[in-house]
């Protein structure tokens, strides 16, 4: 099976990885009341926590400041959820791969699934806000979709990528978290862009500020930047064919390497 037939045919069995994905969730959450619920309540207050506060300490409204952290917290989790899940798309796969002949990506294509479920739910909480301080949907919330899209399928180039690496190096999940520690404070999540003078090269270079952004943005009723969505599509292109070229090398190798 050739590199681009495994992730063809695993794109096209959404029947299987679609079910290990709602067991993930269902195992995750077994014999619990809320589920997954639990993880948007916490983020919930952690939304409401960090938005009152940091709203005072940077002088900006409430109702101005408390949806783009909303907004920017639920993004971060889906970005933040595929990269570190992907880490160990294939290690936590050892028994299916070792004995099921199906497509390697399908363990990815679980993982941006999973995460997907995850961000739905926490979606919730941006609904509860944009409630709250009368933020009305219109047109321009659409082009969310094309942006989750846009995440979604990085997600995936990702996942085939640090899960390659952290098959064969143990140490890459450990790695990889330090780095989003890191890019989260890097990133304007709980910041506004605007508060940095002349648009500083930390967001310029900044790969997940416009992987936020793409899904932010219309969010909060905004179109995102053509810059925007320029580096999104360039970040998606070159992802792919440097993950093509080393997948397509070191994939005959992962079931000895989990």
């Amino acid at each position: 099976m050739t590199t681009l037939s495994d992730i063809i045919q695993g794109a096209c069995a959404p029947y299987l990885w679609g079910r290990l994905g709602w067991q993930d969730i269902r195992q995750r959450y077994r014999r619990s009341k809320l589920g997954p619920f639990w993880l948007t309540i916490s983020m919930g207050v952690l939304v409401s926590a960090l938005g009152t506060l940091y709203s005072a300490l940077f002088k900006v409204a409430v109702a101005d400041y408390l949806p783009f952290v909303a907004a920017g917290f639920i993004v971060w989790g889906l970005i933040s959820g595929l990269i570190t899940d992907g880490c160990v798309a294939f290690i936590e796969a050892e028994s299916i791969i070792k004995q099921t002949p199906v497509p390697l990506s399908i363990h990815v294509y679980r993982v941006v699934w999973r995460n997907l479920i995850m961000f739905v739910h926490n979606v919730v909480i941006f609904i509860i806000v944009a409630v709250l301080f009368s933020i009305r949907p219109g047109w321009t919330t659409l082009l969310a979709f094309p942006g989750v899209f846009l995440v979604c399928l990085n997600g995936v180039w990702i996942g085939l990528l640090v899960g390659l690496m952290s098959a064969r190096f143990r140490d890459v999940p450990q790695v990889v978290a330090s780095i989003l520690q890191i890019a989260f404070f890097l990133t304007p999540v709980f910041w506004k862009p605007e508060l940095l003078p002349d648009r500083a090269v930390v967001l310029d270079v900044n790969p997940f500020f416009y992987l936020l952004e793409v899904v932010r943005a219309p969010l909060l009723g905004r179109i995102p930047a053509p810059t925007t969505w320029g580096a999104t599509l360039t970040i998606t292109i070159c992802g792919w064919l440097v993950t093509c070229i080393l997948y397509s090398r070191r994939r005959g190798r992962i079931a000895y390497w989990v």
